[in-house]
């Protein structure tokens, strides 16, 4: 089994690490800069569970070198893919599968999908439907990241908590190769539950992605912070429940209630949200993915969003003017 995961950073690299250490696949993995030059010096470098361990991982700047692959993993962020596409390129083979691991509303939504809406290609995360026509869904096994994972040094890679990585078939069925990966995976002390309904979880981590994030942005709040507070609170749940209904005309089931869903944002303490770190940090932040999709998808469903364009508009003019939106 040929893998490569495409984009080095914190998810990509665990992932590569946790595959790797297992020596049971064919593992390389695309990185650049001095990243690149630490795993090739002294290998991919996990700490995990207080315990460092070394990976031995192919790494390569250029894709041609790699050549087609089975499995392609998309670890880079949403706006990064369109860009990356000509790299990307080299590593798909007829048959190979390509693993959507970015947050937000995916390129690849309405693949399989069926009713008027089946083939829609979203403009805020595909513009011009370039990633749709250049990868092709049908290629598509799409995922939902848990773990909490950073990078502490070029090619060191720190794992914090969480183990899960959700798979599912946009179409629902568990095909060969969607079982093959997870099996895969697990093996590599992994948790991989294959899901008949991905879109749905996808929706359930959007779903506090959408509202939290940019409120940190704005606030430079933790995520306990804006749960706290009466009037922040009010406001992610008035964004979360213009999404959801969003979510539930496209058929998307909600497991559980509103509520529950802020107070577990809430229970995850002091934590900044990673559109708050990619303000901080000067990084383009992900925008388009977690807020614009959802406002372009209650466009298509009808659906009003005014409290979700009036927090995107807000979000929005601030990364402009901090240079980490374009």
């Amino acid at each position: 089994m040929k893998i490569t995961i495409f984009g080095a950073g914190a998810i990509g690299g665990y992932l590569a690490a946790k595959l790797a250490i297992t020596g049971r696949t064919d593992l390389s993995i695309v990185a650049r800069g001095a990243h690149l030059e630490a795993i090739k010096t002294s290998g991919l470098r996990l700490i995990e569970d207080g315990q460092e361990s070394v990976a031995p991982v192919r790494a390569a700047a250029k894709p041609e070198e790699l050549g087609a692959q089975d499995y392609v993993v998309l670890a880079l962020k949403a706006h990064s893919l369109t860009p990356a596409l000509d790299q990307i390129a080299p590593l798909l083979g007829q048959d190979t599968a390509v693993v959507t691991m970015q947050n937000g509303v995916p390129w690849w939504y309405f693949h399989g999908t069926g009713g008027p809406l089946e083939g829609t290609r979203l403009n805020a995360v595909d513009p011009g439907g370039a990633i749709w026509e250049r990868i092709g869904p049908q290629r598509v096994i799409g995922s939902v990241v848990y773990p909490a994972v950073e990078v502490d040094a070029p090619g060191l890679i720190r794992h914090v908590e969480g183990k899960r990585f959700a798979l599912g078939e946009p179409s629902g069925e568990r095909s060969e190769r969607v079982t093959l990966l997870a099996e895969e995976m697990v093996k590599a002390g992994l948790q991989v539950p294959v899901r008949d309904d991905i879109r749905s979880e996808i929706w359930v981590k959007l779903w506090g992605n959408l509202s939290f994030n940019p409120i940190s942005a704005l606030t430079g709040s933790t995520l306990a912070a804006i749960v706290a507070d009466e009037g922040t609170r009010t406001l992610a749940r008035t964004m979360m429940l213009e999404a959801q209904a969003i979510g539930e005309s496209l058929g998307v089931r909600f497991p559980i209630a509103v509520d529950r869903r802020i107070k577990g944002a809430g229970d995850v303490g002091e934590h900044k949200t990673s559109m708050l770190q990619d303000l901080e940090r000067g990084r383009p932040m992900e925008i388009d993915a977690l807020v614009t999709a959802v406002q372009e998808l209650g466009r298509l469903t009808d659906k009003p969003t005014p409290t979700i364009d009036a927090v995107l508009a807000l979000v929005r003019r601030l990364a402009i003017e901090r240079g980490c939106y374009s």
